[in-house]
C-alpha cells in the first residue's frame, strides 16, 4: 500500500511540477493509476492543503498562458473545463474585461496588419476569426471596423 500511495503522489508532483492543475484535472488524470489501497481524495485534500493544488493560481496560469491571443470567452471557457469554481471564472472575466478591445486589437493586427477589410467577405472573415479566438461581438466588430475608433 505504501509503495502505491507514494506512486500515486508522486505522479501527482510530477504533474503539478510542469503546470498548475486543477483538483479535477488532477482527479481525472489520476484516477487511472489508483491502485487497492490508494486514497485518491485523501491524497488531493493533502496536496490541496498544502497549496499544491491552488484554484487561483491555476486561473492566473490560464489568464497569462491564454488571454494574450484568446478573448475573455475563450479564457473562461477553458477555466470551465478545469473545473474552477464559478466565483473565480466570474471574477477573471471582471480582469479581463478591461483588456478584451486592446487584446482583440493586438491579434487581429497580427493575423491581418494594420490595413481594415476593403470588402463585405473580407469583413466577414475577419469577424469569423475574431469570433472563434472567442473575443465579444461587439469587440469584434469595433476591432474589424476600425477607422477613428482606435482610441
Amino acid at each position: 500500500m505504501g509503495f502505491t500511495a507514494l506512486s500515486l503522489k508522486g505522479r501527482a508532483l510530477r504533474l503539478l511540477a510542469q503546470r498548475e492543475h486543477s483538483r479535477s484535472e488532477l482527479q481525472a488524470k489520476l484516477a487511472r493509476h489508483v491502485q487497492e489501497g490508494d486514497d485518491l481524495p485523501a491524497l488531493l485534500d493533502e496536496l490541496q492543503a498544502r497549496d499544491f493544488i491552488n484554484a487561483e493560481r491555476v486561473a492566473e496560469s490560464v489568464v497569462h498562458r491564454r488571454a494574450e491571443r484568446f478573448g475573455t470567452q475563450r479564457v473562461l471557457q477553458e477555466l470551465r473545463r478545469k473545473g474552477l469554481d464559478e466565483d473565480l471564472v466570474r471574477s477573471t472575466a471582471a480582469q479581463l474585461a478591461g483588456t478584451e478591445l486592446q487584446r482583440a486589437r493586438a491579434v487581429w493586427r497580427q493575423r491581418f496588419g494594420d490595413q481594415p477589410a476593403d470588402t463585405p467577405q473580407e469583413r466577414a472573415r475577419q469577424m469569423r476569426f475574431l469570433a472563434t479566438r472567442g473575443f465579444a461581438a461587439d469587440v469584434v466588430r469595433r476591432v474589424v471596423r476600425g477607422g477613428d475608433e482606435w482610441e
